[in-house]
């Protein structure tokens, strides 16, 4: 058994935690990011039609991007591990401001791939995992709570993105667009970043939230694993093929449920705001199914609710012709990402312990990043030869399925022995 000294100083805690400022940041961190990133489903007509592009070639950027920032994710959390998370996110969200800048550029489908696929990816990579990392080495008690909140950022990004990004495209046009979203990214994100920090004592893991007044206890050992050891584990592989699948679904969905939408005659401020209701109910999910509800019942039971919430939403997505359907589908899209994307992080940590999260998680997110990166290309593969997304939906439906297979058969890991 190996183990890790949790650091936990003598005496009364303060009385405001710092670990909610770390939250806060983190929230703000993934609004920004995630708002900026995933409106690439709203450019994505634009760039269609300006350069008359197939649905898979330019999908492939949007999954060049998700390879890239999957691979880089693992060596971000690693450094993070050991350098903390200030400098990887600065560094990280600078690089995905100049990508975004860059693409106001765009003139041939190798500079798409290059300035998106390449560049924001790399940035990208640094905006993920280090910060679920690191919230998960402040918090225990709420610590599906805490990343549910800070997983809110995401969803109030897309909430806001998707509509500011169409009225930007429609007032300046796609190029003029890109250029504002990237400069507001940069400036923005290295100021949040700066909020960042790994614990109290950088040398050491703390993973307490106490509230103020409470005495803090004494140093204890916790057991934990490397990545070597955690990848020798069922559960291991198990997980990781969940968030495969669950990648592969959601960006397909981000990528392409716009151009489906509007599609089937429906305007594409219409198309953009279903994005927005998901995104607003993914809020109440991540707070109440993720948080408030993981910590009670465990990140695995709560994963496995999300599935089925998906199964559900995809069900009623493959006839859905009106854009109440739509909405109603949003409402179920939510609460299923919601709570499977909150529990991701809590789920590792449960599972594999703190001393090596941001390398374990990293090599983990990893396969939500490369179901991110084949979702979008098949999807849009399979539109191009049945100029229809229902076969791509039905897919997406097996694949769910499969994952709730998995996520029911999942066990603790003999070292720690925690409850899922």
């Amino acid at each position: 058994m190996t183990g890790r000294e949790i650091y936990q100083p003598p005496g009364k805690a303060p009385r405001f935690y710092q670990g909610y400022y770390v939250v806060g940041a983190c929230f703000v961190i993934l609004a920004i990011s995630w708002g900026v990133y995933v409106v690439f489903g709203v450019f994505f007509n634009s760039l269609i039609d300006e350069f008359q592009w197939s649905h898979a070639v330019t999908s492939g950027a949007y999954s060049l991007s998700s390879i890239i920032s999957g691979v880089l994710g693992i060596v971000m959390g690693g450094l993070t591990d050991k350098f903390g998370p200030r400098l990887v996110v600065t560094f990280s969200s600078i690089i995905l401001g100049v990508g975004l800048s860059l693409m106001s550029q765009v003139n041939s489908i190798w500079q798409l791939y290059l300035f998106f696929g390449i560049i924001a990816g790399i940035g990208m990579s640094g905006l993920w995992v280090p910060l679920l990392s690191t919230v998960a080495r402040w918090f225990t008690k709420t610590r599906s709570l805490m990343t549910g909140i800070i997983i809110s950022g995401l969803t109030v990004g897309q909430i806001i993105g998707f509509p500011v990004v169409t009225h930007l495209i429609d007032k300046y046009k796609w190029r003029d667009s890109y250029i504002i979203i990237g400069i507001f990214s940069i400036v923005t994100l290295v100021i949040a970043a700066q909020f960042m920090k790994r614990n109290p004592d950088e040398n050491k893991i703390i993973a307490n939230d106490i509230p103020g007044g409470q005495e803090w206890t004494t140093p204890r050992i916790s057991p934990d694993y490397s990545l070597k050891e955690a990848m020798k584990t069922t559960q291991f592989w198990l997980a990781t093929m969940t968030f495969l699948f669950f990648g592969f679904v959601a960006y397909g969905l981000t990528v392409h449920l716009v151009p489906h939408i509007t599609g089937l005659e429906i305007s594409e401020i219409a198309a953009a705001s279903v994005l927005s209701v998901s995104g607003g109910v993914g809020i109440v999910g991540n707070f109440f199914l993720g948080g408030l509800v993981g910590d009670k019942i465990g990140n695995r039971i709560t994963f496995i609710i999300g599935i089925i919430f998906l199964i559900a939403a995809l069900a009623l997505l493959v006839p859905a012709k009106e854009l109440w359907m739509f909405y109603l589908f949003a409402v179920l899209l939510g609460l299923a990402f919601g709570g499977m994307g909150t529990s991701e992080s809590p789920l590792a940590a449960r599972l594999f312990g703190l001393t090596s999260h941001g390398l374990i998680y990293g090599v983990m997110a990893m396969g939500f990043t490369t179901g991110g990166a084949i979702g979008p290309v098949i999807i849009g593969y399979i539109y191009d030869l049945t100029d229809s997304y229902r076969i791509a939906f039905l897919v997406c439906i097996a694949l769910s399925v499969i994952g709730l297979i998995f996520m029911a058969i999942l066990k603790p890991t003999p070292r720690l022995g925690k409850e899922l």
